[in-house]
Order: structure tokens, then C-alpha cells, then sequence
């Protein structure tokens, strides 16, 4: 039945679309497509099937959730599933509408509409960071097992890679999975785990090999996290995105099939790179749309609040200041759409997706910061939006990749320039 649906899904979104619409200019650009020129109506059909849940299943709990540090993921999951937008990427065999990453753009844009930054994380780790590297690499029989599950809404993912003295630094980490038989056993712990408290199945990275160079051991396991030696420790309190649970996972002896390795042993740390690309770029371009939310609430605001007989907009300093902030968003939607518009072309797109990442993070904490401002004494409580945007946008920065990782990353690959 849901294989059923989701052909009809992606039937749906796949056969009316018309011929893409090119600028006079695209051909100039190298052949790169800016993703507005792929924008139709069945974009238009996937933003209103999604703000539909939004408005009916997710932002009347918001604040429940946010109180109770967790958002309810299964019942968000299997509403967004029945709308199809959990697999939009991939393919129709395992439940997803295989259609192209232009309507991951439409999706990660529409998600601004939630009422807060938590909810958004753990949909998008569950959407396009724990299953791009099992999609592409992963056996016929570990997609069965966890990626068509996770895109009917009937399980939720998470992703495991840091750990609590390895962040960024990926190459680092000390977990292992060691083959005994046809098994492999799982020692070590995991940290900063979004979903990690109601989550059903990991993409761990792990060592899986004792000798060679550290990009050489490493390897991606579906690993189920209802398996015994597998412990949630705590969900971790945090300054921003609190309906996002978060938690410290410890392994003691875990034993899983070595089959649940996905593609090649040894090339997990591989994969888990390609997937950061997927993972920066769809952060980036959701926080495009997060931004502009909290720059139009605050120009309402400021056109109701009245200070010494007019509203606050007449003020031609906060006028220009939010002319600036959408400058500055519009110039960051560009070089979101041009790397979406790499990806789709099959180009690496590890540099822009840094740069986009590196600059979101920023711009972020720029715009809250400002908008906040001329909120007044009111923008300092949680009676207003502001106040939430304003903590949730602070993870940008640390989350995905360090700003000083991206730094570094951009060095590296512009001008050869190592650590």
C-alpha cells in the first residue's frame, strides 16, 4: 500500500511538470541552473501539502513541546509521510518520489513556517542526513530495512558521529565495531544526537579497522537502537531548539550483523563527508527562509509599536538596517540556489555548501541579533518569537561544522591551504 501511494505521490509531482523555464542568461553561467528557474507548480503543490501539516500537526504543539524539551518525532514523521515528503529524493522502489533536489529546496524553505528551530533540526537530520549515504551505497536489504521504514513515517532516524572529545573533528573519533564472526561489536559513545531519545535506528560511523590512515578505518553501520548493549544516558539541556531532543548515547559490547555496514568497510568516513554536503546545503538554505521570517515578524512589529506618537518603521535607521539584513539574505538565497543547482548537475559541491553553511551561521546570529533590538524590552520574553529565533539561531554556527571547520575547509580546497 505505501509503495502504491508513494508512486502515486511521485506520479503526481513528476508527470505535469513542464519544461523547465531557462533565463536568457542561464547558458552564460556555464550551464548551472539557478533553482528558481526549476520552481513550477507542483513546487507550489509540494509548499502547500506541507504547510498543511505545518499549521494542523506541528505549530499548535510547539510550545508544549518546546516546555517538554521533545517534540513528539513518530506523529510529526507519519503526517509528513502521508504527504510524501520524507523520501523526496529517493526512490520510488523503497516509498520516495525520486524526484530532484529542487523540491528538497521547496521542502527545507517551507519548514520555516514551523514555529521554532528544534523541530526543523530533527526533521532534516531524519530527511537528508541520515539516509543519502545509505541511498546510494547501502545493500538492497538495509534499505528495506531502514530507509523504506524511515520514508513511511514508521521509524525515526539519527545520526551518529561525534562523541563527546571528537565534534568536527571526525577523523578522531574512538568508537569501534570490531568483526567477531559475522558480527560486528560496538564499543564506545556517541554525543549531540539529535532524535537520539526517541530515535529507532542509527547511521553510526565507527572504527571499524585498526591500522591505516584515519579516512581508511571508518565505516557507516545501520545500527537498530533498540539492540541490547545500546543505552540512551541523558537528553542533554541546551540554550536554543529545546523541542529538539538531544542526547549522549554509550555502546557496551552492541552486536549487529557485519551486513549492516553500508557500501564498502572502510569507507564510512567518505560517505559521511558526502553526506555533510547534503547536510550543510539544506541547513543553509532552510535558514534563508528562517532569516526572512524573523526580519518581516519584526517589520510588522515595528509598524503596530508606536513610540513618541509613530510607528516604529518610520524610523529611517531601522528602515535601512532591514534593508541591509535582506540584502545580505537575498545575496545567501543566490549561492544557495547555485549550489542545489551544482548538486542536481552531479558537481562536488563541498566548497560552496561550506561557504553557504559558513555564511548562514553567521548572517544568523546577525539578524536575530539586530531584529531583537527593535523588539525593545518586549524581544527579552518569551511571550515573543523573536526570543526563540533568536536562541535557535545560535547552533548554525556549531552544528553540521564549526564555522572554523568551514573556514578551514574553504582554505583548503580554494587555495591548497593546509592546517
Amino acid at each position: 500500500m505505501r509503495a502504491l501511494q508513494a508512486l502515486r505521490l511521485s506520479r503526481h509531482f513528476r508527470v505535469r511538470l513542464p519544461q523547465t523555464r531557462r533565463l536568457p542568461w542561464a547558458d552564460r553561467l556555464g550551464g548551472v541552473r539557478c533553482c528558481a528557474t526549476l520552481f513550477t507548480e507542483q513546487h507550489d503543490e509540494l509548499r502547500r501539502s506541507v504547510r498543511k501539516v505545518i499549521d494542523k500537526d506541528i505549530n499548535p504543539y510547539v510550545d508544549q513541546w518546546e516546555a517538554e524539551g521533545m517534540y513528539d518525532a513518530h506523529k510529526v514523521f507519519k503526517k509528513l509521510a502521508e504527504v510524501g515528503v520524507l523520501g523526496i529524493t529517493r526512490p520510488v522502489e523503497y516509498g520516495g518520489l525520486s524526484l530532484d533536489y529542487s523540491f528538497t529546496v521547496a521542502f527545507a524553505e517551507e519548514l520555516s513556517a514551523i514555529n521554532c528551530g528544534g523541530i526543523v533540526s530533527g526533521i532534516l537530520v531524519h530527511t537528508d542526513m541520515c539516509t543519502p549515504a545509505l541511498t546510494n551505497f547501502g545493500s538492497d536489504e538495509l534499505k528495506a530495512q531502514f530507509l523504506a521504514p524511515s520514508i513511511a513515517g514508521d521509524i525515526v532516524g539519527c545520526v551518529g558521529v561525534s562523541e563527546p572529545d571528537c565534534g568536527s573533528d571526525v577523523a578522531s573519533i574512538k568508537t569501534t565495531a570490531v568483526r567477531k564472526g559475522d558480527d560486528l561489536v560496538i564499543n564506545g559513545g556517541k554525543m549531540w544526537i539529535t532524535n537520539g531519545c526517541q530515535a529507532d535506528w542509527m547511521a553510526l560511523l565507527a572504527n571499524t579497522r585498526t591500522e591505516g590512515p584515519p579516512h581508511k578505518t571508518k565505516s557507516l553501520i545501520c545500527l537498530p537502537l533498540k539492540t541490547p548493549g545500546v543505552t540512551v544516558a541523558r537528553s542533554i539541556k541546551k540554550l536554543g531548539n529545546c523541542s529538539s531532543d538531544t542526547a549522549q548515547i554509550f555502546f557496551e559490547d552492541v552486536r549487529v550483523p557485519a551486513k549492516n555496514i553500508v557500501g564498502e568497510e572502510g569507507m564510512g568516513f567518505i560517505y559521511q563527508m558526502l553526506q555533510f554536503q547534503e547536510e550543510r546545503l539544506v541547513a543553509a538554505i532552510n535558514s534563508v527562509s528562517f532569516m526572512e521570517r524573523m526580519i518581516n515578524d519584526t517589520l510588522e512589529y515595528c509598524r503596530q509599536r508606536k513610540v513618541y506618537g509613530q510607528p516604529l518603521i518610520k524610523n529611517q535607521v531601522i528602515q535601512y538596517r532591514l534593508a541591509e539584513l535582506q540584502t545580505e539574505v537575498e545575496a545567501l538565497r543566490s549561492l544557495g540556489y547555485r549550489a542545489a543547482a551544482m548538486l542536481m548537475s552531479g558537481e562536488n559541491v563541498t566548497e560552496l555548501a561550506s561557504m553557504a553553511k559558513l555564511k548562514a551561521g553567521r548572517l544568523s546570529r546577525e539578524v536575530a541579533d539586530s531584529c531583537l533590538q527593535y523588539w525593545g524590552g518586549m524581544g527579552y520574553t518569551e511571550e515573543m518569537p523573536i526570543a526563540r529565533a533568536f536562541r535557535d539561531a545560535r547552533l548554525l554556527s556549531i552544528a553540521g561544522g564549526a564555522d572554523e571547520v568551514m573556514l578551514s575547509i574553504i582554505a583548503k580546497l580554494r587555495w591548497g591551504l593546509e592546517r
